[in-house]
């Protein structure tokens, strides 16, 4: 498993902010949009349904030896000092 050089991306496939998600990973954006574009696009042009956790888990079947953690903007805890 790669674990050096991690990136931390917010991916945003929707009008919505709050259906934003952030990805913790060893991958490049290029490897991550050739993964997820044409879901999103199929969705787009066929009415075929996805939600983040596929996106994700598309992103794992096509890069099992890479780190690909994901979390909900909602989910960060906030620590305040």
């Amino acid at each position: 498993m790669q674990t050096s050089n991690l990136n931390l991306f917010q991916v945003n496939t929707t009008a919505y902010d709050e259906e934003d998600f952030l990805l913790l990973t060893s991958l490049t954006e290029e490897q991550i949009t050739k993964v997820i574009t044409p879901i999103v696009e199929d969705e787009r042009e066929n009415d075929v349904e996805y939600d983040n956790d596929m996106l994700v888990e598309a992103l794992i079947k096509e890069y099992p030896h890479h780190v690909v953690l994901h979390y909900t903007t909602s989910g960060i805890d906030i620590i305040s000092i």
